[in-house]
């Protein structure tokens, strides 16, 4: 038992770095207060992302702080989310992160069945989200924090976007607060953690850290790919060399060539036939000189 404990404790460790890596300061902005908000009953609704109603607005909120398990699988992207969810629990299949994802679901309309208070900067959280998400605190009618009884009742991983809470508490101090309900949620079995295999939970999340290392070292030769010396010189470049990037014909090279000299590469809009959009697109392959 004290070998997991341990090995739990370690990968909490890295929830809480990737939890400091997708901070951004547009959290930093003072909270607002909406009492009276009330659940909005929508398909979209999971366990830590729902809309509601508040202040006569229907808002959709994304709780700080945690994470809990997909409700479905509707894209490549959330097929990965919900494999990464599977691993960090220490589920048997994806399947069963599913469940247990509808299962939070389900315990978050029952909470909120009743009026609750918002805290919420409106700082954008838009994710896999194609609407106006937002990040947000919820107080339960209670007077209970709802991320934290996420985490307690074993529905929730300590995990996303942070910030100080309405009550004052540092963003680095309720990240241990939640750890420790993690811990101890684990220890209880209860929840998700219920079905979690001890056995397997250290080698399935070392899966998923050689693959992140993977997908990252691959990012970093894409960078590398794309950094400036490896990218077509506006100033310098032939019209062949022009036209070897998709969307630039032999007349559009010629008037490249013509508008010269580029002091950034937004100075291509002064180019006939290169719009805003068309600039985007070739963006990717060229500089100004030393930009």
């Amino acid at each position: 038992m004290n070998g997991l404990i341990k090995l739990l404790i370690k990968s909490l460790s890295l929830a809480v770095v990737l939890l400091f890596i997708g901070i951004s300061l547009s959290h930093a902005a003072e909270l607002q207060k909406i009492t009276n908000a009330k659940l909005i009953n929508n398909p979209a609704n999971d366990g830590d992302s729902f809309f509601v109603e508040g202040d006569g607005k229907p808002l959709h909120i994304r709780l700080y702080f945690v994470d809990c398990p997909e409700t479905s699988v509707g894209s490549k992207s959330d097929a990965q989310r919900v494999r990464e969810q599977m691993r960090y629990f220490g589920l048997p299949g994806v399947e069963r992160t599913i469940h247990f994802g509808n299962e939070a679901k389900t315990f978050a309309a029952s909470i909120l069945a009743k009026p609750f208070t918002i805290h919420t900067a409106f700082a954008s959280a838009l994710g896999r989200s194609a609407k106006g998400r937002i990040y947000g605190f919820i107080t339960t009618s209670d007077g209970d924090d709802f991320a934290s009884l996420l985490v307690k009742n074993g529905f929730a991983r300590t995990y996303g976007i942070g910030r100080e809470t309405p009550d004052g508490v540092s963003r680095a101090e309720m990240i241990e607060r939640l750890r420790d309900i993690e811990i101890s949620a684990i220890l209880k079995r209860v929840g998700i953690w219920s079905e979690c295999e001890p056995d397997q939970i250290a080698e399935l999340r070392s899966k998923q850290r050689s693959e992140d290392q993977e997908l990252k070292e691959l990012q970093g030769q894409v960078k590398k790919a794309l950094s400036p010396k490896n990218l077509l010189d506006l100033n310098t470049a032939s019209k062949e060399e022009l036209q070897s990037i998709k969307g630039i014909g032999p007349v559009l090279a010629e008037r490249i060539i013509a508008s010269r000299p580029y002091r950034v590469v937004d100075d291509l809009l002064k180019v006939k036939g290169i719009s805003a959009k068309t600039l985007e697109k070739i963006r990717p392959y060229v500089a100004a000189g030393k930009e």
